[in-house]
């Protein structure tokens, strides 16, 4: 990236002055992460369990201890059977590159189909892209205009042929809270040698779930998506499944991933763990009230806007996407920003090259509405106090940006 096209990042943050409240809300992208779990981390820098888990000696086995402790209760909370299934990485980008490009290679003697959804997170799509180079092929199932994918498509294009498919348990951008037990009941029926894998970072620490009644051979999980620290994520690969490695080097503790561990990180994401599954269903209910006041308070409060994704019970609880019509979404995060709100546009993983969300083009939003939406998420930490100032925020940025759109002929 050039520094820095915009003129300098020292004015820009300059320009937000003394900010009268700041509502972060950008948890797609990177996640503060909670002073708790800042404190749990901090010894395992230099204090305890610092050495490299596969040496005999005292840090070493501290090291050992603590990343074996923290994969038992990762593996507790989506009801693995053991901790050697569940494999850390470096975060869901690789975790989905792990699952896809390992059980492709594994699988290619059986056949090259892959099926994955039309609004399948970029680390999924480009590597089925990628793999397509290699003679694989890549079948997309479409969604409706919510987000959920079509079941009587998928048992159509489901046959013997397949050796892996790839569904989001939740999606990323609009919430949706697909049906992958369904999904994988298919797959297995037409195909039972293939392997099933799902994304459900946006699942786990909102939707309880056990990955053996879903019936999937392969998950992934992510730190920061539960307030954890970013750089760690975790691949769960269910007893008796095998993959082909994507990376070699040094022998670790993670059989599937090499290199020396970063037990501050891995310690750091078991604990966020812990944090969202304590209390559950309160957060949840205070995190659905939430979300459901900010999508109401924008959908009464605000003309021409539209909501991305369904509502109620089919979207996860803290997940909201709007948007908004002669409003261009780019620069009412800019708008907002000024004003202590932190959201993001369109896709998190796009909005850097101004193209529109693939998953609100593929819910039939066209190219101007897929351009004008922006994604807050809330957590159990937000109150209602900060959803009434982001309201406030919203309505004075929108009419204010509509009004120059207006007067520029729009």
């Amino acid at each position: 990236m050039e520094w820095f096209v915009m003129g300098g990042v020292e004015e820009l943050i300059k320009a937000h002055g003394e900010l009268e409240k700041e509502v972060y809300l950008d948890f797609e992208n990177s996640s503060p992460v909670p002073g708790e779990i800042v404190e749990v981390m901090l010894p395992y820098f230099n204090k305890v369990a610092y050495g490299n888990p596969t040496l005999t000696h005292k840090p070493g086995w501290e090291a050992y201890e603590a990343i074996w402790k923290s994969a038992e209760k990762v593996a507790g909370f989506i009801g693995a059977r053991e901790p050697e299934e569940i494999n850390f990485t470096p975060g869901e980008t690789e975790a989905n590159n792990l699952a896809l490009i390992g059980a492709a290679l594994k699988q290619k003697k059986n056949g090259r189909k892959i099926i994955i959804s039309e609004i399948e997170p970029l680390s999924v799509l480009h590597v089925c892209r990628m793999l397509e180079s290699y003679g694989f092929v890549t079948v997309k199932v479409p969604v409706d205009e919510e987000g959920i994918i079509d079941l009587e498509e998928l048992k159509r294009v489901a046959d013997r042929e397949v050796i892996l498919a790839s569904f989001m348990f939740v999606n990323n951008e609009i919430g949706t809270i697909e049906p992958i037990k369904e999904a994988v009941e298919i797959v297995k029926d037409r195909s039972p040698e293939s392997l099933f894998h799902t994304d459900a970072s946006d699942a786990y620490g909102r939707i309880i779930f056990d990955v053996e009644r879903l019936g999937v051979d392969l998950a992934t999980i992510s730190s920061y998506k539960i307030l954890g620290p970013r750089g760690v994520g975790a691949l769960y690969v269910k007893s008796g499944v095998s993959l082909e490695k994507i990376l070699e080097g040094q022998f670790g503790t993670q059989r599937l991933w090499p290199g020396v561990e970063n037990t501050p990180l891995i310690v750091g994401f078991a604990f966020a763990s812990e944090k969202a599954f304590t209390n559950f269903e309160r957060n949840i209910a205070h995190m659905r009230h939430l979300r459901d006041k900010l999508i109401d308070g924008i959908l009464n409060g605000i003309d021409e806007t539209l909501l991305n994704g369904p509502k109620g019970d089919r979207r996860s609880p803290d997940n909201v996407n709007v948007s908004f019509l002669k409003c261009e979404g780019e620069s009412l995060t800019v708008e907002l920003s000024l004003k202590g709100v932190y959201v993001s546009s369109g896709s998190a993983c796009t909005r850097r090259i101004l193209q529109p969300s693939h998953v609100l083009l593929a819910i039939g939003r066209k190219f101007e509405e897929a351009h004008g939406s922006i994604l807050m998420k809330v957590t159990r930490y937000h109150t209602d106090e900060d959803i009434d100032y982001v309201l406030q925020a919203i309505c004075e940025s929108v009419a204010r940006l509509r009004t120059i759109y207006g007067s520029m002929g729009g």
